[in-house]
């Protein structure tokens, strides 16, 4: 069954650097999901820890935390029926190399350490993730995804 959902996504700072925010948002948007929250920001040393508490003490770690806040990032909420896994579908896999063609990641990504976005991989991870760079007044909810749409429309027959 599907489910409208909440995930959150970043635009990492390669992908703000290389001003790819509007190309990256388009995708989302051209594939019907909604922004419901929307800000560019410098991610400060408790966002980045609790936004990668998961990988703490990994030998990765440290390099994380240093490139989440090597440049602003823009962080989002996405909204629609499968959120999170139509949103990774269309990120791509982490390492750009192997990312479906057509994929942000296969298009824009360099190397996985580098790969332009991030979406969160569950819906309790989205959940969390929101939490961090988000407060819940921030999020403008009332917005109606196109199947909603277009199910209200065939319904009114």
């Amino acid at each position: 069954m599907r489910a409208k959902e909440r995930t959150f996504v970043a635009i990492k700072p390669d992908g703000v650097q290389r001003e790819l925010v509007g190309e990256i948002i388009k995708r989302f948007e051209t594939k019907g999901y909604k922004i419901t929250a929307l800000k560019m920001l410098q991610v400060t040393d408790e966002q980045a820890k609790a936004h990668y508490a998961e990988h703490e003490g990994k030998p990765f770690y440290p390099r994380l935390i240093r490139y989440i806040q090597s440049g602003p990032v823009v962080a989002m909420v996405v909204e629609g029926y499968n959120a999170v896994a139509g949103v990774r579908h269309l990120m791509g896999s982490t390492d750009p190399d192997k990312a479906e063609v057509g994929t942000i990641r296969a298009d824009f990504a360099e190397v996985m350490e580098y790969n332009v976005v991030h979406g969160s991989d569950s819906v309790e991870s989205a959940e969390r993730e929101i939490k961090i760079y988000f407060n819940e007044n921030e999020i403008y909810a009332q917005r109606k995804c196109m199947e909603e749409l277009v199910v209200e429309y065939l319904d009114a027959d």
